[in-house]
């Protein structure tokens, strides 16, 4: 049976629409069992969960996925107090999402559940699919998902609370966006789906309701509802018509198309910013599908004479009707008229980011776990703080920063010599040549982002695999895939040798460590920062050299220093000076 979800725009002679649209039928399962080859084969959720992880992981990689992917013993319950009674926070293909607290964390969370019992093979299929894209994805304006818990009977994914509402909703009360307002508000749209294609993902169902606002005070917008996403490879053709026919691209109502129905569905978001009304609002659904196949969108004179000739070339050039003439994601980034509204960071890179990336490349390889870990639990205004900054480095808005990118502006800007820039490169040697999102906030948690008990608790959590209160020698080669790094961590931790680690054990180490180390440490990015601040004027080579003199200096006086106390049979600690 053919089911479609129809969108109940209705286009007023003076306003946009005055009420909601009612929930229809969806577009998705057009056909039969043949399209489930669209809908990729996961034995997660219908088995153990391994084949989601594993595929997530060859993406963002292993940390970044087994830190947030929860299996028994551990349930939603222990982490989240979900409000079952209060109304939902919103409805996306695959269910209702709930608000939820934290029991660790201050703060509100959306949960979005999915009762697994009763439910058909197939669905289930769609649900894995789902929790496998969302765990791959790290970018700033896509949201954000903390946790995925795998029961007997459930599966529950825990994401950020973005109470600023829908898109939908603003542009309601607007009417009409500014031209620069649109175009600001496209870009960010723009960041997130050029993001989503270069990881390989078509999202399929942009529209107004699926982009939300971060908090109502707040122009920060983010991508969400991942339901009819997909994997998809280049040179092929996806066949399942999804989405919602309002804002379906021709090909998709043909059952064959490209990433290319994502810009479509953009190019249709836009137009309703920039003049206040659907382009494809016909009488009835057969006259709006024929509009849609055709690329006859409604033109009002009176509302498009107050758009730039700029605003309206780059809506023309995305609701084309052949994909392969229209633009891309990164064409439409180029557009002039979003290159003349992209707003300069020039002063988002400066000396103190820089220091804490050399901080964070020469911290232990475990410490630096542990901060990869507590980036996904950072708050909206946490991340905030460096956002700007990540998003300055990513020259090519691919939603993550190329290490070649990164080699130029330390050497061009703050001329950070070889042997340092080598130290921050293997310290994301996870990325291979990008530096993801998360990994570039666990980098500036060493200065930029203050430590707390919450971030704390929850990265012992996230260690703390079997939900015992300790982390076990086994808990942390899940974490970290080496039985040597398990072992060594095992042996600086367990303080009292008991064979596991308690969160005592846990903070100590992150909040003090190594004394001998912390010591040398200290000196090595005291060091660092001021000849970071004094290249970034003058470049001056005989500074380098005698940085490197001084830096040898400081490590044999701290060893020698640390020799001599141990043979007063007290260690370095507790000193204030």
């Amino acid at each position: 049976a053919k089911l479609w979800r129809r969108s109940h725009f209705i286009t007023a002679m003076s306003s946009f629409v005055q009420s909601r649209p009612k929930s229809g039928p969806a577009m998705g399962v057009l056909q039969s069992t043949n399209t489930l080859d669209e809908v990729r084969t996961v034995a997660a959720v219908a088995g153990d969960g391994v084949d989601t992880m594993s595929r997530a992981e060859d993406r963002v990689g292993h940390l970044s996925v087994v830190g947030r992917y929860h299996r028994l013993p551990a349930r939603l319950e222990d982490d989240y107090n979900v409000e079952k009674k209060a109304c939902a926070l919103g409805t996306g293909y695959n269910g209702s999402v709930l608000l939820a607290r934290g029991k660790t964390r201050i703060g509100k969370f959306a949960v979005k559940a999915f009762k697994l019992h009763g439910v058909s093979k197939e669905k289930k299929q769609e649900l894995a699919s789902e929790a496998e894209i969302f765990l791959s994805m790290d970018h700033p304006h896509v949201v954000r998902l903390f946790d995925v818990y795998e029961e007997e009977d459930r599966l529950s994914l825990v994401m950020e609370c973005m109470e600023g509402g829908e898109l939908f909703d603003r542009v309601r009360e607007k009417k009409v966006y500014s031209e620069k307002d649109a175009c600001k508000t496209t870009r960010m749209m723009l960041l997130a789906v050029n993001y989503l294609h270069s990881c390989g993902v078509v999202h399929r169902d942009l529209k107004l309701e699926n982009f939300l606002y971060e908090n109502k005070n707040s122009d920060f917008l983010k991508l969400i509802d991942f339901g009819f996403s997909k994997v998809w490879a280049k040179n092929t053709k996806m066949e399942l018509s999804c989405g919602t026919l309002s804002y379906a691209a021709p090909e998709v109502l043909a059952k064959s198309y490209t990433s290319q129905c994502d810009l479509w569905s953009l190019g249709v978001i836009v137009f309703i910013l920039l003049v206040g009304y659907m382009p494809f609002a016909g009488s009835d659904e057969r006259k709006q599908i024929h509009m849609i196949r055709s690329g006859t969108y409604l033109v009002k004179k009176e509302r498009w004479a107050k758009v730039s000739s700029l605003a309206s070339d780059f809506v023309k050039k995305l609701l084309v009707v052949d994909p392969d003439v229209r633009m891309t994601a990164p064409q439409a980034l180029e557009h002039p008229w979003i290159k003349n509204h992209e707003d300069a960071c020039s002063d988002c890179i400066d000396e103190a980011m820089v220091a804490s990336l050399c901080d964070f490349a020469k911290s232990q390889s475990f410490r630096r776990s542990c901060m990869k870990l507590m980036a996904w639990s950072l708050t909206a205004p946490e991340r905030a703080q460096v956002r700007d900054a990540f998003m300055a480095l990513d020259t090519g808005s691919t939603g993550t920063i190329r290490i070649s990118d990164l080699k130029q502006i330390l050497e061009e800007n703050f001329h950070l010599p070889e042997e340092e820039q080598q130290h921050v490169f293997n310290a994301f040697s996870d990325s291979d040549d990008d530096i993801q999102y998360s990994e570039f906030l666990a980098a500036m948690m060493a200065s930029r982002i203050a430590l707390h008990d919450e971030l704390l608790k929850d990265a012992f959590r996230r260690f703390d695999t079997e939900n015992s209160g300790y982390i076990r020698r086994e808990d942390l080669f899940k974490v970290l895939e080496s039985e040597t790094e398990a072992l060594q961590v095992m042996k600086e931790l367990d303080v009292n040798q008991d064979g596991k680690i308690s969160y005592e054990e846990f903070i100590g180490y992150l909040k003090n460590g190594s004394a001998a180390d912390n010591d040398l440490e200290a000196a090595e990015r005291a060091i660092s920062r001021e000849i970071i601040c004094r290249n970034r004027w003058d470049g001056s080579e005989p500074r380098l050299r005698k940085r490197d003199k001084l830096k040898g200096m400081f490590q044999l006086g701290i060893l020698r220093l640390g020799q001599v106390v141990s043979s007063w049979g007290s260690p370095i600690s507790g000193r204030s000076d």
